[in-house]
Formats: C-alpha cells, sequence, structure tokens
C-alpha cells in the first residue's frame, strides 16, 4: 500500500507536497490498512492496494474525499466529523501514547516538534536530581504494571543507594498474548521512552540505562534502535547532554520470550546474562539491582 501511494503520488506530480510517512498503531487494530490524510484528519479505513489510485486521484489531486472508505463512525450525513469523536476514541485522555499515530517514529525532528526532549532539557539545565523526584512523586505517577508501584518512591530508593555504578532498566517485556502496552509505544514515539529513561538516570545518579524486550518483537526493537542512534547523534545520549556535565548511554537487551521475565528480578537475571529465573526479595531492585 505505501509502495502504491508514492508511485501513484509520483505519477500525479505531487512528490513536492505530499508525503507518505508511517507511523505506530492507532489503536483500532481491527480496522488496518489505515491511512489517514492531514490535514484534515479524514481516516481510511481497511484499505487495499486497489484503493490507493482513487484516494490520490478523488481526495489528493480533486479535494474530493473516497466516501465508501471512510471509517462509518466519522460520516454523518454529508459531514465528516473528528475520529476523537468516536466511540473508541471520545472518552480517552492520551498520556503516555498521546504521538502514536500522529508522528514518524523514525524521525527525531518530529518528536522534537511536538516538544520532545524538552523536558530532559529544563530537568538538566534548571533542577535537581531532588526536586526531580519531588515532582515526580506529587505527580502521583504509578508504574505500569499490575502492582501499580508509585514512580517517584522507586526514584527516591534508587538515589538513596551508594554504588559505583547505576542503571536504569525499562521493562518492555510483555508476554500476554495479544498485549499492546509496551509494543505501542516503543513502535509509536520510542523517542518518548529514551527521554524517560535520561531523566530517571539524572534523578537517581544513573549513567547506564537497558531496555530488555522480546525480540518476537521485530518492528519495535528496529524503530527503538534508530531512535537510540538519532539522539546519539544529535547528542540528547551520550556525555555533556545540553551542554552540562550529565551522561547517559543505553542499549537494547533482547528478551528470548520467557513470560517470567516481565517479572523484575527475573528480568535483571537475564540482562546479565543467567537464567531468567525470579529471586526472593528483600533486596529490591532499586536497593540492589543489575549486577
Amino acid at each position: 500500500i505505501i509502495e502504491a501511494f508514492n508511485r501513484e503520488i509520483a505519477a500525479a506530480g505531487l512528490n513536492e507536497e505530499i508525503k507518505v510517512i508511517k507511523t505506530g498503531c492507532f489503536g483500532l487494530c481491527a480496522l488496518g490498512p489505515i491511512v489517514v490524510v492531514y490535514p484534515e484528519g479524514i481516516f481510511y479505513s481497511m484499505v487495499e492496494e486497489k484503493d490507493v489510485k482513487e484516494i490520490v486521484e478523488e481526495h489528493l489531486v480533486k479535494g474530493r474525499p473516497v466516501t465508501r472508505l471512510i471509517y462509518d463512525e466519522t460520516v454523518q450525513g454529508e459531514t465528516i466529523t473528528s475520529l476523537n469523536d468516536t466511540r473508541f476514541y471520545k472518552k480517552q485522555q492520551r498520556i503516555a501514547l498521546r504521538n502514536c499515530g500522529r508522528i514518524d517514529p523514525d524521525n527525531i525532528e518530529e518528536y522534537i516538534a511536538y516538544d520532545g526532549y524538552a523536558a530532559l532539557g529544563k530537568v538538566l539545565t534548571e533542577m535537581t536530581p531532588d526536586e526531580v523526584i519531588k515532582t515526580v512523586l506529587d505527580s502521583g505517577l504509578r508504574g505500569r504494571g499490575g502492582g501499580g508501584f508509585p514512580t517517584g518512591r522507586k526514584w527516591a530508593l534508587g538515589a538513596m543507594n551508594q554504588a559505583d555504578q547505576k542503571y536504569v532498566a525499562c521493562n518492555a517485556d510483555e508476554g500476554d498474548p495479544g498485549a499492546f502496552m509496551d509494543r505501542s509505544i516503543l513502535e509509536g514515539d520510542p523517542h518518548a521512552v529514551i527521554e524517560a529513561m535520561a531523566i530517571a538516570g539524572y534523578a537517581i545518579g544513573a549513567t547506564r540505562g537497558f531496555v530488555y524486550i522480546r525480540a518476537e518483537y521485530p518492528i519495535a526493537v528496529e524503530r527503538l534502535q534508530r531512535a537510540i542512534d538519532q539522539a546519539r547523534e544529535y547528542g540528547l545520549l551520550g556525555k555533556n547532554i545540553f551542554g552540562t556535565d550529565f551522561e547517559f548511554d543505553m542499549e537494547i537487551k533482547l528478551g528470548a520470550g520467557a513470560f517470567v521475565c516481565g517479572e523484575e528480578t527475573a528480568l535483571i537475571n537475564s540482562i546479565e546474562g543467567n537464567r531468567g529465573e525470579p529471586k526472593p526479595r528483600p533486596p529490591f531492585p532499586a536497593q540492589k539491582g543489575i549486577y
């Protein structure tokens, strides 16, 4: 479908005006393949390759949306309404997933255009680590796992402990069939994860990070690795980030698909190259973690 769009757009002489980009999942997976045309936000669902020529000729050239392909909940008589008004979206307030489906995850400049890395810049140039931890505590932010542990408390525990080397470990391993929580953000907005890990590193005194992700998510792995490479190229990972003395870098650790490695102590064992088996707690990973 993407190749067909590029071919038809070139044939129509619109190469300089229209760009086709791949994004992350919009959430309505059952309606794919999905094509959204901006600036109007026309939402085409279940698009097939044979539909592409019609969309280009009618909509992109003549300005007449192809009604038969538009998601039916966004069509009210002669009016085409916003996707945000549909039953699926109207009660959602997207925070972690706010950029998914909106930006090109392979282009760091699109993330920056939506205020990406502004938070990291503010943290490094205007705030102390203790102020960052207090902000996260006051926000009420909790972990996205089943326990819902307060994020600020975990960061505070990590900051209190003395170590020659501290790490930020991101648990992107989800073994439940059909689970898309971690996969959605890694495929659709990988720089959000990188920026957040760097902020966590500053808050607790860590200079290295690991993202533990299952190898069965090849698109997420590819996009995250590309995002890490871009962040390094732009000086947003590595040494002297934002002209400060703070340094932070990260790498991906691939899991072999063991369900138990979604549990934090088993995940740490696996990162270390050992069998992914849970350990009794205490000590808790925020006190005694990787290596």
